[in-house]
């Protein structure tokens, strides 16, 4: 058995505590969590003390935990625009970096961290666990077996009624870099574009609004997830792009925290092909909140009649666990055995050239042209 990786947690805080530590406390038989970094020192120590391995050291600097030579990666779970910092100087001490989604808050960011990578030799990971469901996974099998044809058309869907984070940094343009484009616009179009396997853009038009989240108080929000200061939100509430590729393929992308839509979905895709289009679907609870039920919808036509079938999406791998145990097994048969990541640095960094482009359009007026 390949000896555990020792690993170092850098930011104790949300996304810490509901997917990556989880994920990683299922696999003690392959990893020692052995250092904890968060600026508030209770969140690290109350996390080395649930998670970590006897004596598991606690840190308020990162740079800190870096000096470490012991430790072989670390997670980067902290506050968008610290993700390029703390991925590259990660990079360069000698860790291999799963940092979660977004990977960066600019095109020119996010390539530094591809470059770093390169330059290390060190393996770089960023958290699109979406990928690993079993719906994704079945349609990303089904694209690759040429069942859909050639994939012109796409939408990404991650609206919501009402549901802005109130905790955390969410609504800090400077923490952030944006709202629910960049929050969870970025998983709908990692979707989109892996699907296709699409990943060069030639231009794209986008609109970024700001009406519910700075003119709504307290009492008329109606929101989720409790009520937000619209004083101190910075960032949109909705935003809208549509992506032209080289080949011509279109996509076309809406994310919401807030949007007055009853058809809101969040975190699934439509596509389609010269063959066959497929929908996912994702069912909503009367209260708002999310089923756990997925399934894909197959829109094709069959003995010369328009038919909807509804294939398995029954686990297309020989395990049970879900995305985010998934993802961590995936991470770690990438330090252990040298096998692929399903995410690689280089596809994060369209996705982020694309969000980026969709705010630029907005700020200039029109459409934003890419380069090769």
């Amino acid at each position: 058995m390949a000896a555990k990786v020792k690993i170092g947690i850098i930011g104790c805080g949300g996304i810490a505590n509901t997917k990556h530590l989880l994920a990683l406390g299922r696999q003690t038989d392959r990893v020692e969590l052995t250092a904890f970094c968060d600026l508030i020192p209770e969140r690290a120590q109350k996390a080395a003390e649930q998670y970590g391995v006897p004596g598991a050291k606690v840190y308020t600097d990162y740079k800190e935990l870096l000096k470490d030579s012991s430790i072989e990666a670390v997670h980067v779970l902290t506050p968008n625009r610290w993700h390029r910092e703390m991925t590259v100087n990660a990079l360069e001490a000698g860790k291999h970096v799963m940092c979660e989604k977004p990977m960066a808050i600019n095109p020119a960011e996010a390539m530094d961290m591809v470059n770093a990578a390169k330059r290390t030799g060190k393996l770089l990971a960023i958290g699109y666990q979406y990928r690993q469901r079993n719906d994704a996974l079945t349609l990303k099998r089904m694209a690759d077996a040429g069942d859909l044809g050639d994939i012109y058309y796409a939408r990404g869907h991650a609206v919501r009624f009402r549901g802005v984070p109130t905790w955390g940094v969410f609504t800090n343009k400077l923490e952030q870099g944006g709202g629910p484009l960049i929050d969870i616009g970025t998983h709908s179009l990692d979707l989109a574009l892996w699907v296709m396997n699409n990943y060069k853009p030639s231009m794209v038009l986008g609109s970024v609004f700001n009406y519910l989240g700075t003119s709504l108080k307290p009492g008329e929000q109606g929101n989720r997830m409790g009520a937000w200061d619209p004083d101190t939100y910075e960032v949109e509430d909705s935003a809208f792009g549509m992506v032209k590729m080289a080949n011509g393929a279109t996509i076309y992308l809406e994310a919401a925290w807030a949007l007055n839509m009853a058809d809101c979905r969040e975190g699934i895709i439509t596509v389609c092909g010269t063959r066959s289009g497929a929908t996912m679907e994702i069912a909503q609870n009367g209260d708002g909140g999310w089923r756990t039920d997925k399934q894909l919808v197959i829109s094709s036509v069959v003995a010369d009649t328009p038919a909807e079938t509804r294939p398995s999406v029954a686990t297309p791998r020989p395990d049970a666990m879900g995305p985010h145990d998934r993802e961590c097994a995936n991470w770690l048969d990438a330090i252990q055995t040298g096998s692929p990541l399903l995410v690689q640095p280089e596809q994060a960094y369209t996705v982020t050239r694309i969000l980026d482009g969709i705010y630029q359009s907005n700020r200039d007026g029109k459409a934003v042209t890419f380069a090769e």
